[in-house]
């Protein structure tokens, strides 16, 4: 079994001796940014032209030799490239602008980008910008191949080292395969019965109203770091399971951002579906195993056992109370989520079997 060359991200924690100097540096990576906002808008508005990253980083040569800044050309240059392609991916022609005042409500947490060969490490250290920066070297660094990154910052005002790496890989023996349905009261059900329950910020939300009634303030970001921080780890943890276990994924395509215009809004953003899919997608391309997402129309109303839609199945807004159903055709008791994680899985074999690769 040969092994693959991939590229995974991985995220250290930086010592907090260091968050002044990081937040200075994220301040002039701010002005950066906003510079590129406002010159962009201006030129579009003004003579119809879209800069490109290139262009940006022409007008903001010169900038890291100014007295006092700490930030190197490599970084400027990160940001205006990140910027084109934020503008491009959103398509609009001004974006957010980044405000460094941690007082404001709009304040955005630090990012500071970097390119490859713009950081090193040694024993437990990074030099990034005439900076030395210590941190908690928990991968073992020295042991990989460094390329670019960024260092960004939590609601708590932690900083952490974002770094892309190089490593092999191995194909999974597994031969089994999952389908995966996505949902409310569990975050992720699998067709083989496991269940990922979610509910992250629901088993906090009176301790954050508290806080917020009491205007702690970092008490409230404390919170919110910690609900993030038990969510991307339930959902880490999901995720390579499913990887480790199946040699193919099929997930179902629900889309959250009609569902956060509801009343569901809440439920839907504490799932972290994006996120899980995102996690499901790049696992799977490292371990060189198929992912797919299918579309998961009547995968809840489908009796998986004879493949009708019977008229004890759930249907429409009043059914989303049922949890458990018997189909009236052929006698089969379902686990609602447990069923449609079962037809998505026969969508996916489907989709492989006429040979559709894509979504």
């Amino acid at each position: 079994m040969h092994s693959m060359d991939c590229t995974k991200t991985l995220r250290l924690r930086i010592k907090d001796k260091h968050a002044r100097v990081l937040s200075a540096m994220a301040r002039e990576v701010n002005q950066v940014w906003n510079f590129c906002n406002e010159t962009s808008h201006r030129a579009i508005r003004e003579r119809h032209q879209w800069l490109s990253g290139y262009d940006l980083q022409k007008l903001t040569n010169g900038f890291s030799k100014c007295d006092g800044v700490h930030i190197g050309s490599p970084t400027v240059q990160q940001v205006c490239e990140g910027y084109a392609k934020a503008r491009k991916q959103f398509k609009k022609a001004k974006l957010r602008w980044r405000v460094s005042n941690p007082q404001s409500s709009k304040h955005s947490l630090g990012w500071i980008p970097f390119k490859a060969r713009a950081l090193q490490y040694k024993a437990g250290q990074v030099a990034f910008a005439g900076q030395t920066l210590s941190l908690w070297d928990s991968y073992g660094l020295a042991d990989y191949e460094l390329r670019s990154g960024s260092f960004s910052q939590d609601n708590r005002g932690r900083w952490y080292l974002n770094i892309v790496v190089k490593v092999q890989t191995k194909p999974t023996a597994a031969t089994a395969s999952v389908g995966i349905d996505l949902g409310l009261k569990d975050c992720a059900t699998a067709s083989n019965g496991k269940k990922e329950h979610g509910r992250w910020y629901r088993q906090h939300e009176l301790e954050l109203a508290k806080a917020q009634r009491a205007h702690k303030k970092h008490r409230a970001r404390a919170i919110h770091a910690k609900i993030a921080n038990q969510r991307k780890d339930a959902l880490h943890k999901f995720s390579t399971t499913m990887v480790r276990e199946n040699a193919a994924i099929f997930v179902g395509d629900v889309a959250s951002a009609k569902l956060v215009k509801t009343k569901m809004a809440k439920s839907t953003l504490d799932a972290g579906w994006a996120m899980l899919k995102t996690m499901l997608e790049y696992k799977s391309h490292q371990a060189g195993i198929v992912f797919r997402q299918v579309n998961e129309v009547y995968s809840t109303q489908t009796c998986s056992c004879c493949g009708s839609v019977p008229a004890s199945s759930p249907k429409g807004r009043a059914g989303l109370r049922i949890r458990e159903w018997t189909c009236s055709d052929c006698g089969a008791v379902h686990d609602r989520d447990v069923n449609a994680a079962r037809n998505i899985l026969a969508a996916g074999h489907r989709r492989l079997a006429v040979g559709i690769s894509g979504v």
